[in-house]
């Protein structure tokens, strides 16, 4: 039985040894996050749910092998986001800078998940600040969704899932130095766009 808080790694190797209560316990830690990864991430809505499930698959086929070399959390993104290169080579799909984000398929990821991601609630808001709060949520995901894929994903993986550069770079396999120029580049773009829409939402 797990009687005390413990790090997602010694719940990891307690579930190689066969211990179903840790493998739920990272499964609750884990599951909204790695949902909103790949919800980011894939192209096809339709496709979230199979690498996810794939996902938690392989890391259960995978308990022999593992050994605590990095955190559990960049060790289970790291098999998702494998999971997706296969699946877009399987398909033939190839995705080149912005080429991806004009198919309607893509919008996958809603206004809930970016106020779980941020831990505020619209509950106590009147319903003027609760409208408000939706229509910045709104421009927010608008301008998220047309950057380039690899600073989305940094993007997101920073801002929505927690994760340090040094966690993302292992993640998407480059140096932190080019995670650094990813997410730069992302907030010029962000602030760029959430300008833009500002202005044209501004009364002639």
């Amino acid at each position: 039985m797990i009687s005390t808080p413990q790090t997602d790694e010694a719940l990891m190797l307690l579930y190689c040894e066969g211990d179903l209560q840790a493998f739920r316990e990272l499964y609750q830690r884990h599951s909204n996050g790695l949902y909103r990864f790949i919800s980011w991430r894939s192209p096809r809505r339709e496709w979230v749910d199979e690498i996810v499930q794939d996902s938690w698959a392989a890391l259960h086929t995978a308990r022999p092998h593992y050994t605590p070399l990095a955190g559990f959390r960049t060790y289970l993104y790291q098999i998702a986001r494998n999971r997706l290169i296969d699946l877009l080579r399987q398909k033939e799909i190839f995705l080149v800078g912005d080429d991806a984000h004009n198919d309607a398929h893509h919008d996958v990821f809603d206004n809930a998940a970016i106020d779980n991601a941020t831990h505020t609630s619209q509950d106590a808001l009147s319903p003027e600040a609760a409208l408000d709060k939706k229509q910045q949520a709104d421009r927010l995901h608008a301008a998220i969704r047309v950057l380039p894929n690899d600073q989305k994903e940094a993007l997101v993986l920073q801002q929505f899932n927690g994760l340090s550069l040094e966690e993302i770079a292992v993640i998407t396999a480059v140096p932190v130095e080019t995670v650094k120029s990813r997410l730069r580049y992302a907030m010029q773009k962000l602030r760029s766009q959430l300008h833009s829409q500002t202005k044209q939402g501004e009364p002639a």
